[in-house]
């Protein structure tokens, strides 16, 4: 991006010292009763010396009020430069700048707006670029399965290719592959507007990641992965949302398919402690760097997946594990990357019993000194 003459001016002045005497005055209110009290000594001291000085009232009272006027002018001016600068900026803001920063040393009201007003611009910076890129990723991750699937079609419809199971399975995946994306877009739409609930039931652990671990192999057939599950104690039950963990528990089995290498197995646990549940979705993959683990999920935030030094993108939109912390907050529970040797661990924690009032306080991340 390119700087223009006013940010240049800015950066210059960036490096020049903003000290005031009235920085360290922690009160907007002590900061004008001084203004008031400063301009009005000022004013009756000149008073009193044109007085003394040979000059008439009509002459001091004047040049009394006029300079009394212009320091508090200049005085005023100070004090309200990060107001000035803060509109300058929002006006920029507004016409898609975030660059602009407002500067401001006091220590007071107007000074902890200025500091807040900055990490707001930062973060909507932050957010238009990962937006930005989070539009150009869902137009690749469209444009990949409509352009294969629109290919298969016509060459269908011209009799290259016969309408056998064959075919019809590749066209099926396509269509499966743009229903996931177009789910996680509506999923981000409902997160957005807080418009979602749950619909909690009994929900037996063991059939149910062993069904999402048939599904998922269905997608890791070519990579011929092995899906192992271990539930412990095996009758473990939690309340939940059924559609919500599955859609968890399937997102996050996607990326273990994804990253996973070939003839390697993917492992599903799930462990009771007290009234804690743990599931952990384990692959062998290349896994998360530590640098990255914080944000993975983030909205639009696309991750790591070279655990060392490298720079690989994990590719996809940046959605699917934002959707699933959203999911799992609503449960009450934690989701993080848990620190492994090898490999990758999603951590995911429940309460077993969700209350209807909401969200539990108070639920941390259990985490063990072993293996999972």
């Amino acid at each position: 991006m390119t700087t223009s003459p006013r940010h240049g001016r800015s950066s210059v002045r960036d490096r020049l010292p903003h000290v005031h005497p009235l920085d360290r005055v922690r009160s907007i209110q002590a900061k004008i009763g001084f203004l008031v009290a400063v301009t009005a000594t000022f004013g009756s001291l000149l008073t009193w010396l044109g007085l003394n000085n040979g000059f008439g009232p009509a002459v001091s009272v004047p040049v009394a009020v006029v300079l009394s006027l212009a320091l508090s002018q200049v005085l005023a001016r100070r004090m309200t430069a990060p107001l000035r600068e803060m509109t300058a900026a929002a006006q920029a803001m507004a016409g898609g700048d975030y660059s602009q920063r407002v500067h401001a040393t006091g220590r007071d009201e107007v000074g902890l707006l200025a500091a807040t007003f900055n990490t707001m611009a930062e973060d909507l910076g932050t957010t238009d670029m990962l937006r930005r890129e989070m539009v150009a990723n869902v137009s690749h991750e469209l444009r990949t399965p409509v352009t294969a699937l629109q290919a298969q079609l016509e060459n269908i419809v011209d009799g290259v290719t016969e309408a056998d199971p064959a075919s019809m399975k590749v066209a099926l995946a396509q269509t499966e592959r743009l229903g996931r994306l177009v789910t996680y877009l509506l999923d981000l739409s409902r997160v957005e507007a807080g418009a979602v609930g749950l619909d909690l039931s009994d929900v037996p652990l063991r059939d149910f990641l062993r069904e999402a671990a048939d599904r998922a192999s269905l997608v890791g057939t070519a990579k011929m992965l092995v899906f192992r599950v271990k539930v412990t104690p095996p009758d473990l039950v939690i309340r939940a949302d059924a559609e919500r963990l599955h859609q968890v528990i399937a997102n996050l089995l996607h990326n273990a398919v994804r990253h996973s290498p070939a003839d390697e197995e993917i492992i599903l646990v799930a462990t009771q402690h007290g009234e804690i549940v743990v599931i952990e979705v384990i692959d062998l993959g290349p896994g998360i760097a530590p640098a990255q683990r914080q944000v993975a999920f983030e909205r639009f935030a696309r991750g790591n997946s070279q655990a060392q030094t490298g720079q690989v993108p994990t590719g996809g939109t940046g959605i699917g594990l934002a959707i699933v912390r959203w999911a799992v907050g609503l449960h009450g529970g934690t989701i993080e990357v848990a620190d492994t040797p090898t490999g990758c661990t999603m951590r995911l924690t429940l309460p077993m019993h969700h209350p209807p009032s909401g969200p539990p306080t108070g639920v941390t991340p259990y985490r063990e000194t072993g293996d999972a």
